[in-house]
């Protein structure tokens, strides 16, 4: 059998192999991700394939459960070599599925292997991939470093002490840049359960009582010098739905009591307090320089069983269709008429507000940077070829594609930045159909500009690296 992937993968025309010549040994800037800072600094070596494949990955786990298997060999007591076994077993029926590309680039450009993984392969798999991690060749530091990352953007809560990134800053001998991205989620989320908890946490933290919204957005200020200290570039809101309620602060002020009471606030309270969390975050992000990533459009947690098990993040959140476009522009608009716009990215689960995101950024651009308000890449379950065809041709379509920012992995694995290459043949393999088909010229400085541009280029310029 011929190897799966080719140096030809996905690039359909001569113009589109032209374009990914033009880009494909470009430097990463992976702005947004959830990799653990501590295992960079301590450049942990793994075991197996399969703590660096499924440990976490909820993508795999889901794929995982369509195959039929228990979930004790997904991510119960079931032994590493049984769990990658189903996990080969689930993927050749993946057709179409990006996890299929994910995981054969992985095994080609990490572990120089051509062949396909199933279940007869996954023993011839498991031990070249084991070997291969049992070498100093494949600690934490050197996957980043063979993968070209120039930035590693984490993701890191207010309450934590910053010190692994502390130390990744001081140290020299590392030299790609790894800076926390603030995420304050569970500061802002009052309807979620164990909210109290985190704002007494936080009070412990900071060694001050939290008693007042003021005293909150007071905490958070000093929490935001820190992260800035640590050279932080963005900032990060998970939301289920964007929403726009502008209150009093007296108002905002008296549903933080009555969570703080342990009483369940009304969904109309929850708006309040979130507009008033999101412009005073807003606020301080554009003072700092920083971007404000928004994400959207989750319906977390819906199989209630298996989220009384298994808790949160497990692989049982789904897209939500509730349309928050009047949302979206009354909180960007209450940033503008406050002067304070910092820099914003959104992201929707839904891959139907791609037009939606596409307007609305065009009514809020300003000159502070090309492309101050961006669509972000397809997210999560749009994360796949035709998902990000479908954003890229939207944002083609309906903005400037040449200002847009790209991609980033937004994972777990240490052997994702893979998802890189597969964004950049994608783009090429668009743009390069769109030049043959005569709807561009072929330009080379132009279309050089372009795809470097959303490759590298304009993430660099976008973040201030």
């Amino acid at each position: 059998m011929k190897p799966f992937m080719n140096e030809d993968f996905i690039l359909k025309t001569e113009t589109a192999k032209k374009l990914y010549a033009m880009c494909s040994d470009m430097p990463i800037i992976d702005y947004h991700c959830h990799i653990n800072p501590q295992e960079i600094y301590e450049d942990r070596k793994f075991n197996d394939i399969t703590e660096v494949w499924l440990g976490g990955d909820h993508y795999k786990w889901r794929l995982i459960r369509s195959n039929g298997t228990p979930e004790e060999e997904i991510t119960g007591s079931a032994d590493n070599r049984t769990k990658f076994q189903r996990f080969a077993e689930a993927l050749p029926k993946a057709i179409g599925n990006p996890m299929y590309h994910w995981t054969h680039l992985e095994l080609k450009r990490y572990f120089g292997y051509d062949g396909i993984l199933n279940g007869e392969t996954a023993e011839e798999v498991w031990n070249l991939c084991n070997e291969k991690l049992k070498t100093d060749d494949f600690t934490v530091r050197k996957l980043i470093e063979r993968s070209n990352v120039e930035f590693i953007g984490t993701t890191d809560d207010p309450a934590d002490s910053l010190e692994w990134h502390r130390l990744l800053k001081e140290d020299k001998t590392f030299k790609t840049k790894v800076a926390p991205s603030f995420r304050p989620d569970k500061a802002v989320n009052i309807e979620k359960d164990g909210f109290c908890e985190y704002i007494e946490k936080l009070s412990a933290v900071v060694g001050k009582e939290i008693d007042s919204v003021a005293t909150l957005k007071s905490i958070m200020h000093d929490r935001l010098d820190l992260f800035e200290e640590m050279g932080c570039k963005a900032a990060d809101h998970g939301l289920d739905y964007v929403v726009y309620a502008p209150a009093s602060e007296d108002e905002v002020n008296a549903v933080f009591k009555k969570a703080m009471s342990g009483e369940k606030v009304t969904q109309t309270e929850m708006e309040i307090y979130k507009t008033s969390l999101l412009i005073f975050f807003a606020e301080e992000y554009q003072k700092r320089d920083w971007a404000m990533q928004i994400h959207y459009g989750t319906m977390r947690n819906i199989n209630a069983p298996i989220f009384r098990k298994m808790g949160p993040d497990v692989g049982f959140d789904v897209i939500s269709n509730r349309c928050c476009c009047e949302a979206i522009a009354g909180l960007l608009n209450a940033f503008v008429e406050n002067n304070a716009c910092p820099k914003v990215i959104l992201y929707s689960l839904n891959p139907a507000d791609n037009e939606l995101l596409d307007t609305i950024i065009g009514a809020f651009q300003g000159p502070e940077v090309a492309g101050k308000i961006q669509h972000g890449s397809a997210w999560w379950f749009n994360d796949t070829k035709t998902g990000m065809e479908d954003q890229l041709t939207s944002l083609a379509n309906l903005s400037i594609l040449g200002n847009f920012i790209g991609m980033l992995t937004d994972s777990r694995s240490f052997l994702s930045y893979t998802r890189h290459e597969y964004f950049r043949r994608i783009m090429c393999n668009l743009i390069g159909e769109w030049v043959e088909n005569g709807e561009y010229p072929d330009d080379e400085k132009a279309l050089c500009e372009i795809v470097q541009g959303i490759a590298y280029k304009n993430a660099k310029r976008y973040f201030g690296i």
